[in-house]
């Protein structure tokens, strides 16, 4: 089961791949593109139950090891030998194991905030997740209009932004989206492989969401060489200072290309 995938840009620039968080898109990325071109090949690609992305309930297509492979399998059919990846929420716990099991192919790589890729996993925490999943189930999109991460309830967006990540989550596939809950989401956490990461590492962090400082320190205390830009803004900072988000994810770029 293939998931959506776009490339942008053309020419000898390092390829990017950008995978976003639960419930978004690939709008996700629209404020950082044309930046990001100047740059790089971006690879936008959508989640299963995503976007444009097909919507599989069996468990094994949403499984952290499924993706991996997903990942590595793209880099091979760009015929790229190395490239820069970046997740943003959800999709860094995705990006991060990524990294931790190809290193050698990857040239550097950008995470923004993701409660769910650094939290310790936490089996405390399986009943209520397994109550959000069967409310999901049971309620289709009305379901996923009350999750505290839907985009609809987004205030501080630019209005087309938002717009665009609104119509988008139309197109989530309920069931899908109750199978990462089920599946994807209690194997994201990297929190205990932190300090295995062995390539360039950037985090842009949004210094708004007060419940993620504590990992940003846990990750520069964890990760061999971090690199960390605070930003003033929130939990999906490439899209709160898109302007800031693009130069430093544009200066890492230059720096890596350069060592």
């Amino acid at each position: 089961m293939d998931i959506n995938v776009e490339i942008h840009g053309d020419g000898d620039k390092p390829h990017l791949l950008l995978v976003h968080g639960l419930l978004s898109s690939r709008a996700q990325w629209r404020p950082n593109l044309a930046a990001l071109l100047a740059v790089s090949r971006p690879v936008v690609v959508e989640l299963l139950g995503h976007g444009r992305s097909p919507g599989p309930t069996n468990p094994e297509a949403h499984r952290v090891a499924t993706y991996v492979r997903r990942f590595e399998a793209l880099r091979e059919r760009l015929g790229v030998e190395r490239w820069f990846v970046c997740g943003q929420s959800f999709g860094a716990g995705l990006t991060i194991r990524y990294a931790l099991e190809h290193p050698e192919r990857i040239i550097g790589q950008v995470f923004t905030n993701t409660m769910s890729g650094l939290s310790p996993a936490a089996r405390e925490r399986l009943p209520e997740r397994m109550a959000r999943l069967d409310e999901v189930a049971r309620g289709g999109h009305k379901a996923l209009k009350a999750l505290p991460f839907h985009p609809r309830p987004s205030k501080r967006l630019p209005p087309e932004i938002w717009e665009d990540l609104v119509a988008d989550a139309e197109l989530l596939s309920p069931a899908a989206v109750a199978e990462a809950l089920r599946t994807t989401m209690p194997e994201l956490s990297v929190a205990d492989d932190l300090c295995r990461i062995s390539v360039p590492t950037l985090l842009v962090n949004g210094t708004r969401e007060a419940a993620f400082q504590p990992l940003r320190d846990l990750a520069a205390r964890e990760i061999p060489g971090l690199a960390v830009v605070d930003l003033d803004g929130g939990h999906s900072i490439n899209l709160d200072r898109a302007e800031a988000f693009n130069a430093a994810v544009a200066a890492f770029i230059h720096r890596r290309n350069e060592s």
